[in-house]
């Protein structure tokens, strides 16, 4: 295998409502971001994610994108970014976009002119369909809770939106349309960002006919994922955009695939497909859903280890040498790491979040690290409705308490505490100062209280902190390529307190050893007399692991 730049980076994702404000408006911006810019670079990273930052109403935190050409004033302006962009390479540093483009806003001028009449040249550029009997064309339900279909009286007809009303579905099987997409992608190649994280692409080839979906019994809607998922020419899509665009730069791509399995990701990432170099899957961040389906990840139950080891496992196992693996604990769409895979215990909480750091950066595949995760930052806990921001969770709540009545609020407000996106979302915990840093101003957001103990301040220069063992962790895979290229074998599938594993390459042995419990426990996988590479305690106590101990090893031949 040759080695590709993007197989040995490290990528950090900016959340950039929420990293730096440097106006005292409240809300994170460019010029904030420029800022921090050498933080990041003295964690190690090689590339920064930058969630949306293009012109946007908001209804869905700049998921709904109204100008692809334009920067959202609260954040800046083109010049701010162009800065932003010259300083990060100045330092090293690679930018990847967000291309949002399965949906645009419903201020976009595209969909503007397209719900106008069916005979406008934008009239296609959407999936617009009749109504059935008066009502909606099928019984399709948002991701965001509620119908996916909403009726547009200009045009006597309902429109296709898979998330909120406001984020309209374009239509890709209009040749058109993909033109523009692939117009957009190229205005910002040539600013000189080196890539692109794809929202939810492969949602863009709806099924022909768009059937009903599978309805759980008593479920007000049909669930689309089955069916809109990796659809009919999702394939011929993607080849597509790699041939007229992403061929043609030096760039990494990964796609965000949501009910992808490995053999679909082959398909896509194949080292020999030419489309994209890897996908986001959900099946690790998936589990612990609720048993019952009408509430989907709204859940508060731990995940079993079993369960998670054999999801990662699966994935290292299945591309390996097929495709690549994105490697990530959490993003702005899922609860903090630390908190869902381990636990934000004061006592424990140091430990864990560099043991769960471990466990997921000695495998095959490029890591991922959202904002905050190098701190250990943890879920903000909120117990009232109000204090919620987040649009997916204020919907499931009025969903399933008040509209269906399929579970209580007092229940559903414990479920968004574990699972809620706005546990992501934040503000950054810079110091102990009033607002932590971020703001001079009232944050857009309130701060997970524990500022004041969990902040960059108080870890840059600590040697033991969350944020030095992340730098001693990406230095190491920086400069080893049984780390980055070594094949994976799993260790005791079926063991629910430790995690251990193997990477082989060109006759060297890498052992990972990580107990996800509070509780001491005894493993020996020969790691005695070893070379300890990297751990969370001083010292290995060889087969004794102390809770949430992790331990890697070089292997005597």
């Amino acid at each position: 295998m040759t080695k590709k730049w993007w197989q040995g980076s490290v990528v950090y994702q900016v959340y950039p409502r929420s990293y730096q404000d440097s106006n005292g408006d409240g809300i994170g911006d460019l010029p904030g971001l420029t800022q921090r810019l050498p933080y990041i670079k003295k964690l190690g990273a090689d590339v920064i994610w930058l969630n949306p930052i293009y012109k946007s109403p908001d209804k869905d935190n700049g998921y709904d994108i109204s100008d692809y050409r334009s920067i959202q004033p609260a954040y800046g302006t083109m010049d701010d970014f162009d800065t932003m962009l010259e300083s990060a390479h100045k330092q090293g540093l690679k930018i990847l976009m967000d291309l949002v483009v399965n949906h645009t806003s419903d201020k976009h001028e595209w969909f503007e002119q397209s719900r106008q009449s069916k005979d406008n040249p934008y009239s296609d550029y959407y999936i617009w369909r009749d109504p059935v009997d008066g009502h909606a064309p099928n019984n399709w339900g948002s991701y965001f809770s509620g119908p996916a279909w909403t009726y547009e009286p200009k045009r006597g007809q309902y429109y296709l939106h898979l998330f909120a009303p406001g984020q309209p579905d374009l239509n890709w099987e209009n040749p058109k349309v993909r033109q523009e997409v692939y117009s957009l992608m190229k205005f910002w190649l040539d600013k000189g960002v080196k890539g692109f994280r794809m929202d939810v692409i492969n949602l863009i080839s709806k099924p022909a006919g768009l059937p009903d979906a599978p309805q759980a019994p008593g479920a007000p809607y049909g669930n689309v994922e089955p069916l809109v998922s990796d659809g009919p020419r999702l394939n011929e899509f993607l080849h597509e955009m790699n041939q007229e665009v992403l061929s043609k730069y030096d760039i990494m791509t990964v796609g965000e695939m949501p009910g992808s399995t490995p053999e679909d990701a082959i398909e896509y990432t194949g080292l020999k497909s030419n489309e994209l170099n890897m996908v986001f899957q959900f099946e690790h961040v998936g589990l612990a859903a609720n048993p019952d389906k009408k509430l989907g990840k709204w859940n508060d139950q731990p995940i079993q280890l079993v369960d998670l080891k054999k999801a990662l496992s699966r994935w290292q196992v299945e591309l390996d040498g097929k495709g690549w693996n994105s490697l990530y604990w959490n993003n702005h769409d899922q609860p903090r790491a630390v908190s869902r895979f381990a636990t934000d215990d004061p006592k424990y909480r140091v430990k864990a979040a560099k043991m769960l750091g471990t466990t997921l950066h000695m495998m095959q595949g490029t890591p991922y690290v959202y904002e905050g995760e190098e701190l250990g930052e943890t879920n903000v806990h909120y117990q009232k409705l109000d204090q919620y921001e987040d649009i997916e969770s204020i919907n499931a709540y009025h969903q399933l308490v008040e509209k269906d009545q399929a579970v209580d609020g007092t229940t559903m407000l414990k479920y968004m505490e574990n699972m809620s996106r706005d546990n992501a979302r934040t503000p950054m915990q810079w110091d102990d100062s009033n607002n932590a840093g971020f703001t001079t101003g009232k944050p857009w957001f309130a701060l997970n209280p524990n500022y004041t103990e969990i902040n960059a301040k108080s870890q840059v220069d600590d040697p033991d902190s969350v944020f030095n063992y992340y730098r001693q962790l990406i230095d190491l895979r920086h400069n080893s390529d049984l780390i980055t290229l070594g094949t994976y074998e799993e260790i005791d599938p079926d063991d629910n307190e430790v995690f251990a594993y193997r990477r082989h390459y060109q006759g060297q042995t890498l052992l990972v050893i990580s107990n996800f419990t509070d509780q001491t426990v005894q493993r020996d996988y020969g790691q005695a007399n070893s070379k300890r590479l990297i751990g969370n305690y001083e010292d290995s106590q060889n087969d004794t692991l102390r809770p949430y101990e992790t331990n890697v090893y070089l292997l005597n031949d």
